[in-house]
């Protein structure tokens, strides 16, 4: 859904098609946060105290950002969720599954690097646009930092859903393992444990 939004968020740039861009990050955060705080109960398991929470929160930031249409107050809502779950990620990584470390800090680091180059991005945009058109075209595409934040976050989002599923299925009493498709790609696959 996020990436459908952002796909017609950046082909039209009209605010109807940002709000399909943005309003998803919200909306899947709050699944992520939901999973990470959850990771650890038994199966067929619903808290609802913080369902209702997170659903209450979406509405909120809906209604605000539907009223307000200042785009600060998506970004500070939705890194309030993102530092929520690099929270949780330091928790379990610390305390519960050290040696998910890999894991969980390759997936935080690459989606901070890109939110890094984004944040340059937005700071220095006509300084890069200036630069890219004396440069040739192959290091003007390398400085599209826009479209590296776009790469990052989502295979730093998509390493951290493995991680999330490797947590829950570890506390599952499956045997959770990465393997690469093509080489290149991570997968995890499991199997449960079998019983002596």
């Amino acid at each position: 859904m996020v990436g459908m939004g952002s796909w017609c968020f950046h082909m039209t740039l009209k605010y109807e098609m940002q709000l399909l861009d943005e309003l998803p990050m919200i909306y899947s955060c709050c699944i992520f946060v939901y999973c990470m705080f959850e990771c650890f109960k038994m199966k067929n398991s619903v808290n609802y105290h913080l369902l209702f929470i997170l659903v209450l929160f979406s509405l909120i930031v809906t209604t605000v950002y539907l009223k307000v249409k200042e785009p600060i107050f998506h970004q500070v809502m939705y890194g309030m969720l993102v530092f929520t779950l690099v929270l949780r990620s330091i928790y379990i990584v610390t305390w519960v599954y050290p040696w998910l470390r890999g894991l969980g800090y390759t997936s935080l680091g690459i989606f901070l690097m890109g939110f890094l180059l984004w944040n340059i991005d937005n700071i220095f945009c006509d300084s890069l646009r200036n630069f890219r058109k004396k440069v040739p075209p192959i290091i003007g595409v390398a400085t599209q930092f826009h479209a590296w934040w776009h790469i990052l976050t989502g295979l730093g989002s998509y390493l951290h859903i493995l991680f999330s599923l490797y947590t829950r299925t570890l506390y599952l009493r499956y045997r959770p393992k990465v393997k690469f498709l093509f080489g290149i790609w991570p997968v995890i696959l499991f199997e449960p444990l079998r019983k002596h």
